[in-house]
């Protein structure tokens, strides 16, 4: 027993020093393809859109401002003000947006660092943090004529709401652009008139209404229905939804979106939210500022990562969930997705734009046998909406979530439970026993042999009743 567990620790040793190797040349190409592809869609933009379309590789303020939006960094937080019905709105975006050292980078400046720490001291080690800061942020003032600017800038700000070259354009996708109210697709189900209760929905990133609708709702008990109304949304810029071109995809345009939608037309007062991986970020947020109305809370496989003391919040989130290794291979979609702007337009490119073609591929090898509606939800998106929302939500809320945790354990009265697959690798289920370890009420419940989609589909009907379980123990 000894001699194999130490050939396993071996074993185990020499497969993660092979993925690290691995990873570090995989990696360090894709860093120079992403840069090369960064001036084809330069050339690509300017000749099929006849304008030059800047990046955040090259400069956070000129990316940001061409939306019709100024950029105002202060003491090293960086923040977006537009102007909305006639308000001054000050948002906060991710500084991963365009901060994200290359991989050489950046095993360079840590091994800078610890020679550093061998040969020097005191003032050597001050300047060259200083000198570290210089480069991780693009930063400038706006003087007191903003609101000037603001005008100026938003008012002559041309709209967008048609698509992108890059994007697709069917019927499903801009399906937003015949309607002149902008709100998000919601599917109402369950109880038409005299609803008890409601129940709030929010799906994961890159994923739609129908991870509810095809899984859930068919299996709640007729009970449940005919006392329950349930909304399903489309978050921004997924789905059905809304994909405006200009949108930063913020954590309050999302919030307002869902408010918009969902709280205000159907006259929601009190309500349970139910919500999946990103989602759940959103549904703490929304907690925190609708205090009175939540009666219960639902997380399912929640990405929280504590910020050890001295860490940048964005920027640790963004090497927990996405740590550039290409191994498991879900980790390498990941780092794909968070790290290189260009590469993951073009895999936008590849599969959004063509995402019928994908749809009836995968049904003529299925013969039907299978429903679509993953892939239907994977596929629409925009690289706008899925880039701004990662960055913006996953990371750049990082330093808000204790916050929000803190409030619904000190402030709110609804239940909290938290469901997580053992075999999750995206996010692990570390992430929520953190969660208990901040709201201590929180009921976690881990499904053995269930990763991040299947802590769901497949167990559809065993997850309905335990959402029924829950509703009516918060309810009572």
């Amino acid at each position: 027993m000894a001699v194999m567990g130490k050939t396993r620790s071996v074993l185990t040793l020499t497969g993660r020093v092979i993925n690290e190797a691995v990873s570090f040349i995989i990696f360090s190409i894709l860093d120079l393809l992403d840069f090369l592809l960064c001036f084809v869609y330069k050339v690509a933009d300017f000749f099929i859109e006849a304008e030059w379309k800047p990046c955040y590789c090259s400069s956070a303020k000129e990316a940001i401002t061409s939306s019709g939006k100024i950029l105002v960094s202060e003491q090293g937080e960086s923040k977006i003000v537009c102007l909305s019905s006639s308000k001054l709105q000050l948002e906060e975006i991710s500084d991963t947006l365009y901060a994200r050292p290359s991989l050489v980078s950046e095993v360079s400046k840590s091994t800078v660092k610890e020679l550093k720490k061998l040969k020097m001291e005191g003032t050597m080690i001050q300047s060259c943090e200083k000198i570290k800061k210089g480069t991780v942020r693009s930063t400038f003032t706006v003087n007191s004529t903003i609101v000037e600017m603001l005008q100026g800038r938003i008012g002559g700000q041309q709209s967008h709401p048609i698509p992108r070259w890059s994007d697709c354009d069917c019927k499903t996708c801009t399906s937003w652009t015949s309607s002149t109210k902008e709100t998000l697709f919601v599917l109402a189900d369950g109880a038409k008139d005299k609803a008890r209760e409601d129940v709030l929905f929010i799906h994961g990133f890159i994923s739609s209404s129908a991870f509810w609708t095809e899984t859930l709702f068919p299996n709640f008990s007729n009970s449940v229905k005919s006392t329950y109304r349930l909304f399903a949304v489309d978050l921004l810029g997924f789905g059905r939804s809304p994909k405006p071109t200009d949108s930063l995809y913020t954590l309050r345009e999302h919030l307002d979106m869902i408010e918009r939608s969902v709280l205000e037309p159907y006259k929601v007062k009190s309500f349970h939210i139910v919500a999946h991986s990103l989602g759940c970020i959103l549904a703490l947020a929304l907690a925190v500022k609708h205090p009175g109305s939540v009666k219960s809370l639902t997380l399912l496989a929640p990405p929280y990562f504590p910020v050890p003391k001295g860490e940048q919040a964005a920027q640790h989130v963004l090497r927990m969930v996405a740590p550039r290794h290409v191994w498991p291979v879900i980790s390498f979609g990941a780092s794909l997705a968070c790290w290189y702007e260009h590469i993951s337009r073009t895999i936008c490119l590849l599969i959004c734009k063509n995402h019928r073609l994908w749809e009836f591929l995968a049904k003529l090898v299925t013969r039907n046998r299978i429903r679509t509606f993953l892939l239907e939800g994977f596929f629409c998106h925009t690289h706008n909406a899925a880039w701004h929302t990662l960055h913006n939500i996953i990371c750049g809320a990082a330093g808000k979530i204790d916050g929000y945790m803190e409030t619904v354990r000190d402030h709110l009265k609804c239940d909290v439970n938290v469901f997580h697959g053992r075999d999750d690798e995206l996010i692990p289920v570390e992430c929520s026993y953190n969660v208990q370890s901040m709201i201590p009420r929180a009921r976690i419940k881990v499904i053995e042999n269930k990763d991040h989609i299947t802590i769901v589909v497949g167990r559809q009907k065993a997850f309905a009743r335990d959402l029924e379980e829950i509703w009516r123990k918060s309810s009572g």
